[in-house]
């Protein structure tokens, strides 16, 4: 007999933060061949406005998390090139025809290579879309992007564990969330190995905090559950782990005071336009504070949700 989780879960947020901290684990792992080639010492710039104007009128499916980063190439080269990054987490029949018109729409603003990549974080084993494209009379024009499948580590949970690239855990905690869906003890053991074994790392405070965030963010638990988790852990690990354990503390209350702020954001927009659209109700759920804080802005002087809403508008 299964259980019912008392929210859905969330994947949404902790993959957007685990791909901003960890961009350069994130390319590492899923695709070697493509890290290799980056200057990782030049640095690389997140361009969230610029990729929303780029998108903005394609109605080409729901994304889950897309990134467009700035970077040079490690051939010596002056120029920049851009990388789109896109990890979709249902199967989707025009996703190989959004990653073919990103591509082509990032590069005819910036007139520079761009690179797509692709993970697919889906239920589907053998859904794994990697071109698109087309020919008229000899002309042709075409799309090939790298994929990763993360269903192809479910039988790689040792090595998963065992890796120093964070975005192992997170690969590890994605399927471990997918797998207990409606689970409740069965994603308490889950959540306490993968816990323990970012803990016992010996990695860095520094390092450490933001993975436990995201993996505690994915791997969500009843109250009642996530207390009892970190108090058999301190038992386990004893007074070495206590700063981290501090911390998952702060992070619960972070949680609890986004929650209060987003239902007070719906609140205010209810009352204004009464019941609001499917959209609305998720950028709400899965946005982090500063969002909120910038909608809630752009409510006091927007007449419409739609410009509320309009990331592209935001300089």
């Amino acid at each position: 007999m299964t259980e019912q989780n008392t929210v859905t879960d969330d994947y949404d947020s902790p993959w957007k933060e685990a791909v901003e901290l960890y961009f350069p684990e994130f390319m590492a792992f899923y695709f070697p061949d493509a890290h290799a080639c980056f200057d990782w010492s030049q640095g690389y710039t997140f361009l969230e406005q610029e990729l929303r104007s780029v998108i903005h009128d394609a109605a080409l499916g729901k994304r889950f998390v897309d990134k467009l980063a700035q970077m040079k190439l490690n051939n010596g080269a002056e120029s920049w090139i851009y990388v789109h990054v896109e990890i979709q987490a249902s199967r989707d029949s025009s996703f190989a025809k959004r990653m073919f018109t990103y591509n082509y729409r990032i590069f005819d603003r910036y007139s520079l290579p761009v690179g797509s990549f692709a993970v697919l974080a889906d239920d589907h084993p053998h859904w794994q879309p990697d071109h698109f494209g087309y020919e008229v009379g000899g002309s042709r024009l075409y799309l090939e992007f790298p994929v990763v499948k993360l269903l192809h580590y479910s039988e790689q949970m040792d090595a998963l564990l065992a890796s120093d690239n964070a975005f192992a855990l997170v690969t590890a905690a994605h399927l471990k969330t997918r797998a207990t869906r409606g689970k409740s003890h069965e994603r308490f053991d889950a959540k306490y190995t993968l816990m323990r074994t970012l803990l016992t790392k010996g990695w860095s405070g520094e390092r450490i905090r933001p993975l436990l965030k995201v993996l505690d963010w994915m791997l969500y638990l009843p109250t009642e559950l996530d207390r009892q988790l970190w108090q058999d852990i301190q038992q386990s690990e004893g007074e070495a782990i206590m700063a981290y354990v501090s911390s998952i503390e702060r992070i619960g209350i972070e949680k609890g005071v986004l929650q209060g702020e987003s239902r007070f954001f719906r609140k205010l927009l209810e009352s204004r336009f009464g019941t609001l659209p499917a959209w609305v109700l998720d950028k709400i759920s899965s946005a982090p504070v500063r969002d909120l804080e910038r909608w809630g802005e752009a409510f006091l002087s927007e007449s419409s949700l739609e410009a509320i809403f309009d990331d592209s508008a935001i300089h």
